[in-house]
């Protein structure tokens, strides 16, 4: 299929599974495999083939000591190549690797405890450090307190001697894949190695890789672009990748552009809200650092790709060598391992414009005009190896002739086995079968999309899927989520779904109120704890919240809330409502915070300039207005809506905005802070107070605890 300068053909054909890979590339002693940017900026740790192969030897000698082939192990690893070397032990064990990601102090545990009851996992894969943070929560969550627990960093390399080698074929089930959303009924995708290998020679012949790329990576491990794009396609080459903790890249998305620059990376990439990051937090004088010119690989996937992104960033990065050319839109997904389509290497993004109403009625109109009507869509490629694309309407099953929009199917040996112990769903989902033909099976994507000129366009989603920064959030999950915030909320009576504001995916709420509460309703207050519940359950914000009168929301004849049907009437604003809020967005409206900011960014530069005084601390009622001030700024709000006691989740604070805040108060104050900071002083009143206490007692100290154990 192409020439392997690294692997000839008979090597090629010996290797069915990654154990029989990664054996390969180990007999290569000084190679080099991985490096790890501890703050995105440091090297802390590296990796040769050799090493690692030796740690996953050990693991998996350790592993094999508590369980038996085929038992499922849970991972749970900050960033970092410790995850790495245990799912690599997982493998040379012949146990099936199920990652995920260790949770914050204090964290609700549901999702953990639905994957390790979905997986029925016998052990559990970690660091002392993690294992030390969550031993109080395990006391309260029999069903991870049973599992047995193995610190991979207290395992010794001597343990190698006494691996022995699993039987393993292609068809071997080599780890599952949690579809990130749902916390009631997460769903494991199962991967074999065979559907690994196929799918990493896919991506190496759609990027035109060689030995020689290089790769830099900040998407987390856990996920299927992170594992399978930025750990299993360097190990398939025989490549080198610089890894750093997506914590790095939102707290400074200058991180990620100044590794590429400073490695020469060829091939880097992520979701489309980082290159939208980067525009927007990237200053003049930190472009002029970069030289982004060995970029030649940006891929672009996992969210909507947007083509004002891809123009915008181009145009702000051009003067940093920076070419179009070098952006990558993709598709795939977890039930695909990861990779379904892409275009040429060499070739500019194809981005088709189509009459807006037309397509809305799933026919394909082009169009040369511009206007409200319009809808820039881009490509997204075609298949590389025996992948096969088929657009079929999602009612009759039928295929839908080019121009067409249709339910995006796919077949190939990339297509995974199906989801663990879920054959109703497996069936449904992994087994379709085009109507009047034997063509099949096909996995159904529920993604609407079509082909033009045999390039892939997705439209959207068949499916009532939120999804927000490259991240799936279930409606359902979240309208339980909010049933429970208040009770004046009516039980099974809401509805969650996102729309499109200024080109930037935001959820909404529809939810309908207790008529004993009708009277006298509180709109504030039930609207605070549907943003609050939110926030803290799903760590993403909230754009519009309406409150609609008892029995008026949509529904089927069955009694079944119509989703699409409340969009709709939240955008034609025909819902009967009786209260409502929604996020002003409008940038006029932050011309006096950016004021506030301004004159606390020079309170700030005062303060880093007499830091050798006697007193150089910062007062309470400062970092207090400085958390008021940049709170309002980043989550668009009057200062005055802002109440010190609050929780900052009652005002939607996500996940990305807190570790972005976190850094920049980290600068203005001149001291490192933890990035759960806002996690474990969760009020502006409880943080101002911890941080100036640490100041009042530590004036110079260079990182500041956020943890009241280590008080």
């Amino acid at each position: 299929m192409d020439s392997r300068q690294d692997l000839d053909s008979e090597t090629f054909l010996a290797i069915g599974t990654l154990v029989d890979l990664l054996r390969y590339r180990a007999a290569q002693p000084s190679r080099l495999a991985f490096t790890f940017l501890q703050d995105g900026e440091t090297e802390s740790s590296s990796l040769t083939y050799q090493e690692l192969e030796q740690q996953a030897l050990a693991i998996a000698a350790q592993l094999q000591s508590l369980v038996a082939p085929g038992d499922r192990a849970l991972l749970l690893y900050p960033a970092g190549l410790e995850f790495i070397s245990a799912f690599f032990g997982c493998l040379y064990a012949g146990v099936v690797a199920v990652p995920a990601y260790p949770p914050r102090r204090n964290q609700n545990l549901s999702r953990l405890q639905a994957i390790v009851a979905d997986a029925q996992a016998t052990v559990t894969l970690t660091t002392t450090s993690v294992l030390t943070n969550i031993e109080a929560q395990l006391a309260q969550t029999p069903e991870l307190a049973a599992l047995q627990w193995l610190a991979t960093d207290n395992v010794k390399n001597d343990w190698a001697s006494d691996w022995q080698k699993p039987q393993a074929s292609s068809n071997t089930l080599a780890f599952l894949q949690y579809t990130s959303g749902s916390t009631g009924t997460p769903k494991g995708v199962m991967v074999s190695h065979g559907n690994l290998l196929h799918n990493e020679q896919a991506i190496k012949l759609a990027y035109q890789h060689t030995e020689k790329t290089i790769f830099v990576g900040w998407l987390p491990l856990f996920h299927d672009m992170g594992l399978i794009g930025n750990v299993l396609q360097p190990l398939y080459l025989g490549g080198l990748c610089f890894l750093m903790s997506p914590i790095a890249f939102i707290q400074k998305p200058l991180r990620w552009l100044q590794a590429i620059s400073r490695y020469k990376a060829t091939t880097s990439g992520g979701p489309n809200f980082a290159y939208d990051l980067c525009v927007s937090k990237i200053t003049p004088a930190e472009r002029a650092s970069l030289d982004l010119s060995s970029w030649n690989v940006a891929f672009n996937g996992a969210e909507p790709v947007r083509a004002e992104t891809l123009e915008r960033f181009t145009a702000t990065f051009a003067s940093c060598g920076f070419r179009r050319e070098a952006f990558y839109p993709c598709y795939g997904m977890a039930e695909t391992t990861l990779f379904v389509s892409g275009g040429l290497k060499t070739a500019a993004p194809v981005v088709l414009s189509v009459e807006g109403g037309a397509i809305d009625q799933n026919i394909v109109v082009p169009t040369t005009e511009t206007g409200n009507n319009t809808r820039a869509i881009v490509g997204c490629g075609q298949t590389w190896t025996d992948e096969k694309i088929a657009i079929v309407d999602p009612e009759t099953l039928t295929q839908r002739p080019a121009g067409k929009v249709g339910e995006i199917w796919v077949s190939g040996s990339s297509v995974a086995q199906g989801y663990w112990h879920r054959p109703i769903e497996t069936e449904q989902t992994f087994n379709a079968y085009i109507a009047n033909t034997t063509q099949g099976p096909f996995l159904r994507t529920g993604d609407l999309g079509f082909l033009w000129d045999g390039e892939l366009f997705v439209t959207g989603r068949l499916k009532d899927l939120i999804v927000i920064r490259g991240q799936n959030h279930y409606p359902q999950d979240i309208e339980l989520t909010v049933e429970k915030s208040h009770p004046a909320l009516r039980l099974s009576c809401g509805a969650a779904f996102a729309i499109e504001v200024d080109g930037i995916e935001q959820l909404v709420i529809t939810t309908e109120v207790e008529r004993s509460y009708l009277r006298q309703l509180n709109v504030d207050e039930v609207v605070g704890a549907i943003r609050q519940a939110v926030s803290e359950q799903h760590e993403i914000q909230v754009y519009a919240v309406v409150l609609l009168k008892t029995a008026s929301i949509p529904k089927t004849s069955s009694g079944k809330i119509q989703r699409h049907a409340c969009r709709i009437g939240f955008l034609e604003k025909s819902l009967d409502v009786v209260g409502e809020w929604t996020a002003d967005l409008q940038p006029i409206a932050l011309e006096q915070i950016q004021a506030s900011l301004e004159t606390l960014f020079s309170e700030g530069n005062e303060l880093e300039e007499n830091s050798r005084s006697l007193n150089p601390e910062p007062t309470e009622e400062a970092i207090a207005t400085w958390l008021i001030t940049h709170l309002a700024f980043h989550l668009k709000v009057s200062p005055d809506e802002i109440d010190m006691r609050e929780p900052f989740a009652r005002y939607g604070l996500d996940s990305s905005v807190a570790v972005s805040m976190t850094n920049e108060l980290a600068e203005w104050l001149g001291c490192e802070l933890e990035p759960t900071l806002f996690w474990d002083y969760p009020s502006i009143e409880a943080c101002a107070q911890h941080l100036t206490k640490e100041y009042i007692f530590s004036p110079d100290i260079e990182t500041v605890s956020t943890s009241r154990e280590k008080r």
